[in-house]
């Protein structure tokens, strides 16, 4: 049975790394270069919850907030500015590694500079963090702390069966929007020929911001989520979730919005199935080994097609 527990539990964190895993896909397979502002996003959003509820924002921003909402309920505004915070900072975020570098620079842009400049914005968000709340962990108070319900032996958590739930839901309503909208027929345009959507009527400056804005609700979902059941978080908590999220959308297979919930899914087992059996030092040795053993047999991840990222969305 405790393995079982075990099981559940890996299945609960791999809600969190779903939604991740999701984002990074819908960049890589629409504008074909891996988006590192995704931890940010994720971490903005944490920290933002945190700062609500904990009083990290100052006294004046905590006095307002005390004499307008009961305690109960602040964490609801904390989620609320988390997600406005992630979807503005993906505004900017795309407007300089996208819009600005593919106006200057033209093709030059694939894939090289949109990257850097992402990692660019990682440092840069990750340090105004450090320089605001320092670098230790943060504690979180959650309002779901006994919130939980036994079926036999196994322990279920309500927030992280709701997490689960919730990420699953998201990514639905992203793969019904993706292939049956207007709006998602000009997304898979971009993602199948940047170059041809505009020849289609397709305005490409208009539809990727709305990428970048679909990647900051989930990354902003997944902190606000991740930080209510884990309840600690800091400036590197998105660098620490997002290196097992790559993982799980490599061994999904890359460019597969379907491969990245299966493969986000299994490292979450995987990794508390390693802490399990061989303790927390050794937690990324299972994950990436396996992700290598598949690679080598089929580099393509488990439902990869024959081409990468382009055109899989």
């Amino acid at each position: 049975m405790l393995l079982l527990q075990q099981i559940v539990n890996g299945l609960m964190l791999g809600g969190v790394y779903v939604m991740v895993a999701v984002a990074f896909t819908l960049v890589i397979g629409m504008l074909n270069f891996l988006n590192f502002t995704i931890p940010a996003l994720f971490m903005i959003s944490a920290m933002i919850l945190w700062a609500t509820v904990s009083g990290g924002f100052g006294p004046d921003f905590q006095a307002l907030l005390d004499a307008t909402v009961a305690p109960d309920y602040q964490w609801i505004i904390g989620a609320i500015l988390a997600i406005a915070g992630a979807m503005a900072a993906s505004l900017v975020i795309e407007r300089f590694t996208y819009r600005y570098m593919k106006t200057r620079f033209g093709d030059a842009t694939e894939h090289a500079l949109p990257l850097v400049s992402s990692l660019g914005f990682l440092i840069l968000f990750e340090h105004l963090v450090i320089m605001k709340w320092g670098t230790d962990p943060l504690l979180f108070n959650s309002p779901f702390e006994d919130v939980s319900f036994y079926i036999g032996t196994i322990l279920f958590s309500v927030p992280q069966l709701i997490s689960l739930g919730l990420s699953l839901l998201l990514v639905f309503f992203l793969s019904l929007t993706l292939k049956r909208t207007r709006l998602g027929r000009a997304l898979r345009a971009i993602a199948e020929s940047p170059d041809t959507a505009p020849l289609m009527g397709i305005e490409v400056n208009r539809i990727v911001p709305v990428v970048y804005l679909i990647c900051g609700v989930l990354c902003a979902v997944a902190g606000i989520l991740f930080t209510i059941n884990y309840k600690a978080v800091g400036p590197y908590v998105g660098e620490q979730v997002a290196v097992t999220a790559i993982a799980g959308m490599v061994l999904g297979g890359i460019g597969n919005v379907w491969g990245a919930i299966v493969g986000g899914l299994l490292v979450g087992m995987i990794e508390v199935l390693s802490i399990h059996f061989f303790g927390a030092d050794m937690v990324k040795v299972p994950i990436w080994g396996l992700l290598l053993l598949i690679l080598i047999a089929k580099p393509t991840g488990l439902f990869g097609g024959a081409a990468l990222a382009k055109g899989k969305i």
